[in-house]
């Protein structure tokens, strides 16, 4: 147990009778956003067989013998130390696993939930993943602009925003990628869309970006084929096939 601005903080598991509530995604792009994030790090091999992607997934804490859940848009947790089947409700970090490395909300509305830092109960979502979770990278998106601000958790005591690189881009040290934002379609969206990049800057591809790939090298190899069978032709040479 331990104690953070008047509260007694327990992990205790999401019991089963609990009822979660029923809330509508906020916006059509967030469950695209998330998948595509989710997407091009399964591919990169990033995601080890006991971590943890979630979208919309209720993460939870004891506050004073009171359940607390936030779903955030999408949740990167490295490591869980139970089985998948025990976390299909819900996520409780020190208890099922590590600390979220990063939490991502993507904003859709005007109320401006994201930055609540209200301490009383329920808590806020900037307040619970702040001084409760203490989850080091906050990410809060717009889709629609592209505005992008990256909360870093600073001495493990509070979020101060942080400035991109040369890139517009920004380095999650937990992973050792950096997370930007870029302009494109996927699933005919086209628009603002979170990004994953190598420390060399190479851009991890979607499945889409990767099958686009092969087609290409597919036509190069073909057309190199075409090009040396035509040489041996006018060097009087048939080509096997």
């Amino acid at each position: 147990m331990t104690v953070t601005q008047g509260y007694q903080i327990t992990w205790e598991k999401l019991p089963d009778d609990y009822k979660l509530p029923d809330d509508p995604v906020d916006n059509i792009n967030q469950p695209a956003l998330a998948a595509a994030l989710t997407e091009s790090l399964q591919l990169a091999g990033k995601i080890s067989a006991n971590a943890l992607t979630t979208t919309n997934y209720g993460i939870c804490a004891t506050l004073n013998n009171k359940m607390v859940i936030k779903a955030p848009d999408w949740a990167f947790i490295a490591k869980i130390n139970v089985s998948r089947e025990e976390v299909t409700r819900s996520y409780t970090p020190q208890l099922q696993g590590d600390i979220p490395v990063i939490v991502m909300e993507f904003i859709s509305d005007t109320q401006e939930t994201e930055y609540s830092i209200k301490a009383t109960y329920p808590p806020g979502k900037w307040f619970f993943y702040e001084r409760i979770l203490k989850v080091p990278n906050y990410i809060i998106f717009e889709p629609d602009s592209g505005s992008f601000e990256m909360y870093r958790l600073e001495n493990t005591e509070q979020y101060i925003l942080q400035d991109p690189d040369e890139n517009q881009r920004y380095w999650i040290a937990q992973i050792k990628l950096y997370l930007g934002v870029w302009q494109g379609t996927r699933e005919n969206r086209t628009g603002k869309w979170l990004r994953w990049w190598d420390e060399q800057g190479n851009l991890l591809p979607w499945a889409i970006e990767l099958a686009a790939q092969e087609r290409q090298r597919a036509e190069q190899e073909r057309q190199r084929a075409e090009r040396l069978a035509a040489q041996l032709r006018a060097a009087g040479i048939e080509p096997e096939d």
